[in-house]
């Protein structure tokens, strides 16, 4: 199996999933990474024992799927960086690295000299990536966010979801979820960096924002906004389709489920759906007989296509729909999409073993080399390879009894 990232060591100082989540992507595709966590604390996701109103834990169990998605396939060094006596250790990790990854603030990274100078100063070679709420630069580069706050509720997604007068903002649809696009993100751009180097030598500083993802993700109409030289007016779609095409958007079966439509082309798949439907004679109903009259009365059709979609169930409607050729799909739940056909047929669904030794499954990310899912591995336990770690870089056991009692160490 190809692993591009084979050979790459990856030196990880982060919390939380969004730059994590790019840590184990790199591990996805073969690189090994460290993951460095307080010796104490170590990585505060591992506190988040309830998310989303959710139990994030198994009881009896080590599986943390919260930990497990951002996190498999690399390995845990519980490291005290405010202690001098971790310093050596630290700067033996940098040297045997290619990149540096961080979410730490800057203030924090100046406390703990993992700024860049720091660390280039310790390998002038190393890939230095920040992920940050805001930037680099500018009045916010110092401020804190998450994908609640920056990514969704800045970056333009909470406003383009939430209807005009509606009394509550609609959130994300699942957690650590622009964390989790930010996180694949930032390994786009370390492959890149790495290539970079490759060919010219030179390391690069690689800088990802929450709120740059955020827009980037909305970046259709903010552009448009920036067209038009201000706010776009409120165009709240129909109830139905489009307001030139009955075959677009959502519609309910009669047992509450969901089908969406995206049949570009009204003119052309429109005869096809009232066949499917048993409807035929609608193809050639004076009001929908052409695209012209079909676009003209849209709102009409898709009071009809309505009223089909309500009259029969939703299992009924996905058999029907799939003997056509039309743009569509089912309106899947987060149980549904984990035994989707089309994920499980492309390895997307992957199996992993935890470390009760329970066969898992995770998401896999999407990006595969010469058709070859991914092979995952578990994450870590919390600094579960300190030791082995440690002995590599020379350490002797008396040297890391003395970092542990000093609690430089886990």
């Amino acid at each position: 199996m190809n692993r591009p990232m084979e050979g790459v060591r990856v030196l990880e100082v982060a919390q939380f999933t969004f730059v994590p989540a790019a840590g184990a992507v790199l591990a996805d595709w073969g690189a090994d990474v460290i993951k460095i966590e307080h010796a104490e604390r170590g990585d505060g996701q591992r506190g988040l024992v309830r998310v989303l109103g959710y139990e994030a834990v198994s009881e009896g169990s080590s599986f943390f799927p919260i930990m497990e998605g951002p996190n498999r396939g690399k390995r845990s060094v519980g490291l005290a960086l405010e202690k001098p006596s971790a310093r050596r250790v630290f700067e033996e990790l940098v040297r045997a690295s290619d990149v540096f990854l961080t979410n730490f603030l800057p203030g924090s990274r100046a406390k703990l000299r993992i700024d860049l100078e720091d660390i280039r100063a310790i390998n002038p070679d190393i890939i230095y990536v920040r992920g940050s709420g805001f930037g680099a630069r500018g009045d916010e580069a110092d401020k804190g966010g998450y994908d609640s706050t920056t990514f969704w509720a800045r970056g333009g997604s909470a406003a383009g979801v939430t209807p005009p007068g509606a009394d509550r903002m609609t959130r994300m649809p699942a957690g650590a979820y622009g964390d989790s696009m930010g996180g694949l993100t930032i390994a786009g751009g370390i492959a890149a960096a790495l290539y970079s180097r490759a060919m010219t030598g030179e390391p690069s500083v690689v800088d990802v924002s929450l709120l740059g993802v955020g827009a980037w993700a909305t970046q259709f109409t903010v552009n448009m906004a920036l067209m038009a030289g201000g706010p776009l007016p409120a165009n709240p779609p129909p109830r139905y389709g489009s307001l030139t095409n009955p075959l677009i958007g959502a519609y309910r079966t009669s047992d509450g489920r969901w089908i969406e439509l995206s049949m570009l082309q009204p003119g052309r798949y429109w005869p096809e759906f009232c066949k499917l439907a048993g409807r035929e004679e609608l193809a050639a109903d004076e009001r929908f007989d052409s695209a012209e009259k079909l676009m003209a009365n849209a709102a009409e059709a898709a009071e009809i296509v309505a009223g089909l979609i309500a009259a029969r169930p939703f299992a009924e409607w996905t058999e029907i729909l799939s003997r056509g050729h039309g743009q569509w799909s089912a309106v899947q739940n987060a149980w549904e999409v984990g035994q989707d056909a089309s994920l499980r047929a492309n390895g997307l669904i992957a199996p992993v073993v935890d470390a009760d030794g329970v066969d898992r499954e995770l998401v896999a990310n999407p990006v595969q080399f010469d058709e070859t899912p991914a092979t995952l591995s578990r994450a870590p336990q919390f600094a579960e390879h300190t030791d082995s770690v440690l002995r590599s870089l020379g350490l002797t056991e008396d040297e890391l009894i003395a970092l542990k009692i000093d609690g430089a160490a886990t």
